[in-house]
């Protein structure tokens, strides 16, 4: 099984427990009704990125859902909590991508979404033969990437909240693969 189509989402929820906490991001996200199951950060080849809304229309209740997941959650009051996706797409889309996970504590969504597009990036940027020198700046890196014409795009899905008195806060941002069977024929490639 090599999905052909996933989408990007990301949610944030708070309860007095922290695994309600959880399920309410889950919610927020679109999938509470998915037996996820997590796996690693392959972006399979010709895998299509499709709109949140459409990708959760082609998912069922109770179904086994394989998603890449980045989770973070604080019970400590006014605590920034984040959780990004982030996607290296190559040229060549008859090869693989990487796709890379980060949780963190008092980063913002601006800080988590470079550092997991640099993952990605440097993930599929060595498995291309790309180099590069990992102690420059993210920005001048992109553009190393960008420049060796092997790397098409990267991009992030990134969530961040800030933790609330006796309350937990769960943060996640997802890829989720849509299993084949489930996307209508006209959509199949």
């Amino acid at each position: 099984m090599v999905p052909t189509q996933m989408f990007l989402t990301r949610g944030v929820g708070v309860h007095k427990e922290k695994l309600a906490s959880f399920e309410q991001a889950l919610r927020s996200a679109g999938v509470a009704y998915c037996n996820l199951v997590t796996v690693s950060s392959i972006l399979p080849p010709n895998c299509k990125i499709i709109p949140r809304k459409r990708g959760e229309k082609m998912l069922n209740p109770g179904e086994i859902t394989f998603c890449v997941m980045a989770r973070s959650e604080t019970n400590e009051r006014n605590r920034l909590v984040s959780a990004s996706i982030g996607l290296a797409i190559p040229t060549d889309r008859q090869t693989y991508g990487y796709l890379s996970e980060h949780h963190a504590h008092g980063e913002t969504d601006e800080e988590t979404g470079e550092y997991t597009e640099d993952l990605a990036a440097q993930m599929l940027a060595t498995t291309l033969g790309v180099e590069f020198d990992p102690n420059i700046a993210w920005k001048e890196r992109e553009q190393v990437f960008k420049m060796a014409g092997k790397i098409v795009r990267t991009l992030n899905i990134t969530q961040s909240a800030v933790g609330k008195p006796d309350r937990w806060t769960t943060v996640i941002a997802l890829a989720v693969f849509i299993p084949e069977e489930n996307i209508p024929k006209r959509s199949r490639r």
